[in-house]
């Protein structure tokens, strides 16, 4: 006789600006015991990222956040498609570093151009996705540079850090304004396990842990 087990399929979006550690909480929570469950072995969930350059055939380029004006259509056919799937594999986990409020907010900064993403919200809404907001306090983000440099494949792009600061209130006021429901967690003490115990807690007590 087989035990049994509640499963679990959390989704999970993981929103903020560079320096925030969404990539590690990603791959933590992707091991955690109370998101995934007890593991008597490694294996894969669904890591995904809007922030992969999938657009452009050479390194640090274009993809779902920062696409140019000319490739709107491949960026929110890309969009429907990543949505569509969810909805097929609805009894599954997912973790998304980085997805529509990134865009949101780099559009709007580099192009002018507001993104209405209700309709895609609406559908991620209705699989009970929860959106989680990484902020970092304005003074840490020096010691967050040094720290990363070291293991940077293009440090330039820490050059600017008031550049990540403005980005993060902006992306801060995108999330106030989500239908989705959000936590905003505090990760300025870079102490990844405590995030991830206090983002299993939220999605427990919420009931985000298991498929309605």
């Amino acid at each position: 006789m087989t035990d049994k087990v509640t499963k679990l399929c959390p989704k999970i979006i993981l929103e903020g600006t560079r320096l925030t550690h969404k990539t590690e909480i990603a791959f933590a929570l992707n091991e955690h015991p109370r998101i995934v469950g007890p593991r008597r072995y490694r294996y894969h969930s669904p890591i995904i990222s809007a922030e992969w350059c999938a657009f452009t055939n050479f390194p640090w380029g274009r993809g779902l956040i920062n696409f140019e004006p000319q490739e709107e259509d491949l960026a929110l056919e890309t969009y429907r498609t990543w949505v569509r799937l969810f909805e097929l594999m609805r009894y599954y986990s997912w973790i998304i570093d980085r997805f529509h409020i990134s865009t949101q907010a780099y559009q709007k900064r580099a192009y002018g151009k507001i993104y209405d993403f209700r309709w895609m919200e609406e559908r991620l809404r209705a699989l009970d996705f929860r959106l989680i907001f990484c902020y970092r306090h304005p003074d840490t983000f020096a010691a967050a540079r040094v720290k990363r440099l070291p293991i940077s494949g293009k440090p330039s792009q820490y050059d600017n850090l008031t550049v990540f600061i403005e980005e993060q209130e902006q992306m801060r006021d995108l999330v106030w304004q989500s239908t989705l429901t959000w936590l905003e967690i505090d990760i300025s003490d870079d102490n990844i396990e405590r995030i991830t115990d206090e983002i299993a807690d939220w999605l427990t007590k919420t009931g985000g842990l298991i498929a309605r």
